[in-house]
């Protein structure tokens, strides 16, 4: 098995594996760590954002003009966002024969892999996955389309060294490409098949894949990749926490032959738990005081826990008439789709399903008028429904996209008013450095409910995989915290790393395949019993592969050309035993053999020959330099043993 990493960021993960003649594609994510480097994209025109100077390098030309500009000592590129897809160098992805989707974190890349690359291949996705995935990926383009800009800068690729930082420690920033279109969406999920749980798929005519639950979000899934003899685990994207999803299926990865283990906690020095808590005390705490809370996030995953927990903080502080709005272009079809896929939801949440109530609270909060979903903050009805103090959730984690910087314009020049970051994957001062100065009170409380360090050794520990696959960084600690050991995946056995555009072999099981015998070959056997219950019989054939699949066939005229000149005349089996040996050696009239015993091994002597028979369990050696006399030994040994 060979395995080629497409990409630098193992939470945004993308690698192909070649297994069984099979060329699988693991996981499409999308880094988007290159656009913290540009402006954010305001729906509404921000005098701020409008009034930062322009910045050119003083050895660039005067085309570079206004393709930079800087805000509080730090450059920012004014132009759409693009973003860093996988590599696309190491590997022709129309060779790729399946795509296999965890979660719909991990399916953002989809487009550029399957639109204009020739990709023939199927994508396999669980309908969550999809769903989901979809409203990920049509609110990115509309977030970036609703606000065109008038150019697109690039030059300033040509000038990285003369870059202050970090702008110019960026990397291959000429592979970087601008967001797809809605068109494109529709185009790559084409390809894509609707997989449940445990549903079984052939690929290839070798291999059987499976979806199993990860318990990381709604249909989030780790896959099983099955041959006749061996077993591929690969691990994405999960969590042993209780939440919302299904629960993770662990059983299910045992003992495979090899797991591939990625998507880790982004930000493992924080529990989940605690930074929920925190979360809804600072919220509160905003509110009581008559400040605003705004709340960057995805339209899917923790938001729905978000709604919950605090609307239960909130009704017991006495708080239950503050607002909630939830702004984004798929607003109402997020909230939908979390209430429709019940099978794909923890028991509990299944529970209230049967029993005819609301899985989560956010149906039964719209409803009652506490959270109001709307499509942006221009929408029908929101000027009018709109009240402060408040909570709103809108925007990209990020702050380049969405109504969410509208509100840091209203609301940044009051220290009463909060932002507050969930998601962990953007740095939330990366994210606020385009907005300085800015009297909003930032509160960082990232909840990743993932798998931290802790708990992926002690998920492999019960899992005891034959070989263990992971990123190289999971082996070294954080460049900010050298000293925090316990942040490494440190195992007994060392696992094989791999890193960004990288290739590694790993021996995948005993390598065993099953070989089928053509009927006319079957009708031609002999078997011999060599005792009671096993048989065995010779036979000559040609081996022909096709589609993968191995079958034994009579050897037609022409093919007997390649067969070897002189084969075996019989098949001998069986234990030596000395004493038989020594007596066919005295008929044979070599009488001097003299016998010794050592632990496992026989050694007989011929010395009027000048010869040595050393005899082992699993062999026996002639010694001479008589060469007929060595073939004569050996019909004498061959006498001795059973044959077919």
């Amino acid at each position: 098995m060979k395995l080629y990493c497409l990409s630098g960021h193992p939470n945004k993960p993308c690698n192909v594996v070649t297994f069984k003649s099979c060329t699988l594609m693991l996981d499409c994510g999308l880094n988007m760590s290159s656009v913290s480097n540009f402006l954010p994209l305001p729906l509404v025109s921000s005098n701020r954002l409008n009034g930062l100077s322009t910045w050119v390098p003083r050895d660039a030309d005067s085309q570079l003009e206004g393709e930079l500009r800087e805000c509080m000592s730090r450059i920012f590129i004014d132009s759409p966002p693009e973003f860093v897809p996988p590599t696309s160098g190491l590997i022709d992805f129309s060779e790729v024969d399946a795509l296999l989707v965890s979660n719909y974190h991990s399916i953002l890349a989809l487009p550029f892999i399957t639109n204009g690359t020739g990709f023939k291949g199927v994508v396999y996705m669980t309908e969550p996955t999809m769903q989901i995935g979809r409203i990920f990926m049509e609110e990115l383009v509309e977030y970036i389309e609703r606000t065109p800009k008038a150019r697109h800068a690039h030059r300033w690729k040509n000038y990285l060294r003369s870059l202050p930082p970090p702008l110019s420690d960026v990397k291959s920033p000429k592979t970087w490409q601008a967001v797809y279109s809605l068109k494109s969406i529709n185009a790559a999920l084409s390809h894509a098949r609707v997989l449940a749980y445990k549903e079984k798929v052939d690929i290839c005519g070798a291999l059987k894949v499976t979806a199993v639950s990860s318990g990381y979000c709604l249909g989030s899934c780790n896959w099983l990749i099955c041959s006749d003899h061996e077993k591929l685990a690969y691990l994405s994207g999960s969590s042993t926490l209780t939440t919302h999803p299904r629960p993770i299926d662990q059983n299910s990865l045992k003992n495979a032959d090899v797991l591939i283990m990625t998507a880790l906690n982004h930000t493992p020095v924080y529990n989940p738990d605690s930074m929920l808590g925190e979360f809804c005390v600072a919220v509160a705490q905003t509110v009581r005081n008559g400040g605003n809370a705004l709340v960057p996030c995805y339209p899917s995953g923790v938001v729905y826990d978000l709604f919950e927990c605090l609307s239960n903080h909130l009704d017991n502080l006495g708080l239950s008439l503050i607002p909630m709005y939830f702004v984004s272009p798929r607003a109402e079809n997020s909230l939908a789709y979390s209430s429709i896929f019940s099978e794909w939801l923890s028991p509990s949440k299944q529970g209230k399903v049967y029993n005819l109530d609301d899985p989560f609270p956010h149906a039964h909060l719209t409803r009652l008028g506490r959270l109001k979903p709307f499509k942006s903050l221009h929408a029908e009805g929101f000027s009018s429904e709109y009240r402060q103090p408040c909570i709103v959730f809108c925007g990209h984690p990020s702050l380049r996209f969405g109504d969410a910087v509208h509100f840091i314009d209203m609301w940044g020049s009051s220290p009463q008013n909060a932002i507050l970051f969930t998601e962990p994957e953007f740095d939330f001062m990366e994210a606020l450095a385009p907005f300085q100065p800015l009297a909003m009170r930032p509160v960082y409380c990232p909840i990743d409910t993932s798998l931290d360090f802790t708990q992926a050794r002690k998920l492999i520990n019960e899992l005891k995989p034959g070989k263990l696959v992971v990123p190289e960084v999971y082996l070294k600690p954080p460049i900010n915290a050298p000293h925090r050991t316990d942040l490494t995946l440190t195992l007994d056995e060392e696992p094989t790393t791999y890193r960004w555009g990288g290739v590694v072999s790993v021996r995948a099981g005993k390598g065993l395949g099953r070989v089928s015998l053509d009927p006319q070959l079957a009708l031609s056997l002999n078997p011999t019993t060599i005792r009671p219950g096993l048989n065995t019989s010779t036979l000559t054939a040609a081996l022909h592969v096709q589609d993968n699949k191995y079958v034994l066939k009579p050897v037609e005229d022409g093919e007997e050309e390649s067969c070897p000149a002189s084969l075996p005349r019989c098949y001998p089996y069986g234990n030596l035993n000395v004493d038989d040996l020594v007596q066919r050696l005295a008929q044979a009239g070599l009488t001097d053999a003299r016998v010794e015993e050592h632990p496992g091994v026989y050694i007989i002597t011929l010395s009027n020959e000048d010869m040595i028979i050393k005899i082992s369990d699993a062999s026996t050696h002639i010694i001479s330099a008589n060469s007929k006399l060595r073939e004569k030994l050996r019909d004498i040994l061959l006498d001795c043993l059973g044959s077919f």
